[in-house]
């Protein structure tokens, strides 16, 4: 949070209580991230912010899954510490396998106008 570098990863595994994700970049333990989560909404993409914190991480090698001898990364457990209410509304429907675009886009007309910060 404290370092305006934008990082990239993979969301692998999600719940309600955090994600398991992949990365090159190497962060440590503790750090606390503000992330964007993108995902397809009809043609477009959408995302919902979280604030989360590593609390574990792991060297990674796609060669231990796949065989690609050249990816190297990271895995990283991470907690969520803060979710607004409608972005885990979104995150639930996610989960749920219940998403519905016409219902997404139903929720963000009425909710127009607030902005999604932390």
């Amino acid at each position: 949070m404290d370092d305006s570098g934008l990082r990239g990863g993979i969301v692998v595994n999600a719940s309600e209580g955090g994600f398991l994700i992949e990365s090159l970049t190497d962060i440590s333990v503790g750090t606390k991230l503000e992330i964007a989560v993108l995902y397809p909404k009809g043609f477009e993409l959408a995302n919902f912010k979280v604030m989360a914190k590593i609390v574990w991480k792991e060297p990674y090698s796609k060669e231990d899954w796949k065989g690609d001898p050249y990816w190297k990364g990271y895995q990283y457990g991470l907690e969520f510490i803060l979710i607004l209410d409608e972005d885990r509304w979104r995150l639930n429907l996610l989960l749920s396998g219940r998403y519905n675009v016409e219902q997404m886009l139903t929720t963000n007309e009425v909710r127009a106008g607030r902005k999604t910060e932390f």
